[in-house]
């Protein structure tokens, strides 16, 4: 019998090096010091369900290049206990971000695709795959999966019975209707407004976001459309519209935005998983979110089930 949620798609190294300023163009600038973190939706959706119940089997399935950084990927996914059995590894170099980080400032990002081009249907093992659920993400990101292999991913396991769920990336492109083919193998659409927005070419405000997700769900989404916002999620499912506002948090509160898409991600997954109705969902997707926040990398703020829930227990919905 499966068991389990299996994490699919994106694994990266983010080196952050901290610096006093952005330098012009052509002129030099010293690095103060150089950080290494995981990055992606598999270590950081894959880590954050393990955090909040360690009792769930969870398998990490992507691609990594044999460099120190795919060790060092591997070695973080180990050491928080996901699965990473199904983790392939490849030629080229494990994908990694270059941040340029400005202390108190803005970040820029470089990023190298390297292994996660290569992810694809053949690293899905549907015949060994343990897991009742599988996850696949960032569409947007990963070269095989957007020309048309998510798709046959998602088709094999609906066949398979397996329940699916999906995310992007927000980029500036018209890229987006590459996911539209997939909707119709997504039980679970978990997106942002931008990405809502782009999918369906409407304008992603407040007033909107309930049309926005009725539209999706109408292009094939088979379970539910779960939108989230800094301010409100939206969810869509075959028998409700349901809105839940975020928290309102203490000043000083927030020490990073890194990883909340995720963290909210795993907290409506782990409610999907359960089985709770979607008001459920959404409030404890958020109140992961809020767990998140409170540090500034994408994992180390995440908690528990019992100790997310104790976190915001007195805050105010917005």
């Amino acid at each position: 019998m499966r068991s389990g949620i299996a994490i699919a798609g994106n694994i990266l190294v983010d080196k952050i090096n901290k610096i006093s300023s952005y330098p012009p163009e052509g002129e030099l600038t010293k690095i103060n010091e150089i950080s290494l973190a995981v990055g992606g939706c598999v270590p950081n959706v894959g880590i954050d369900l393990k955090k909040i119940d360690s009792s769930i089997p969870v398998y990490a399935l992507g691609c990594i290049g044999k460099d120190s950084e795919g060790e060092y990927a591997l070695n973080v996914m180990k050491d928080n206990n996901l699965d990473v059995s199904m983790v392939r590894y490849t030629d080229k170099k494990t994908s990694f971000t270059d941040v340029m980080s400005v202390e108190g400032g803005q970040r820029t990002f470089f990023t190298y695709p390297g292994a996660n081009s290569e992810f694809g249907e053949t690293d899905v093992d549907f015949d060994n795959l343990k897991a009742d659920m599988l996850h696949l993400g960032y569409f947007l990101l990963l070269d095989k999966i957007d020309a048309g292999e998510g798709e046959k991913i998602l088709r094999l396991a609906k066949q398979k019975g397996i329940s699916t769920s999906i995310d992007l990336v927000s980029e500036n492109s018209d890229r987006y209707r590459i996911v539209l083919p997939c909707l119709p193998y997504t039980d679970n659409l978990i997106i942002n407004e931008v990405e809502a927005g782009n999918i369906t070419g409407i304008s992603p405000t407040k007033d909107n976001l309930v049309v926005i997700a009725k539209k999706l769900k109408k292009l094939g989404v088979i379970d539910r459309v779960i939108i989230h916002t800094p301010s409100l999620s939206v969810c869509v499912s075959n028998t409700a519209e349901t809105l839940v506002s975020s928290y309102s948090l203490p000043q000083g509160f927030i020490k990073g935005t890194t990883g909340a898409g995720d963290a909210f991600c795993a907290g409506a997954l782990l409610g999907i998983y359960r089985g709770w109705s979607d008001e459920d969902i959404l409030s404890f997707a958020s109140a992961s979110a809020v767990a998140n926040l409170s540090q500034p990398d994408a994992t180390s703020g995440m908690r528990s089930e019992d100790e997310i829930r104790e976190l915001v227990k007195n805050m105010d919905s917005q």
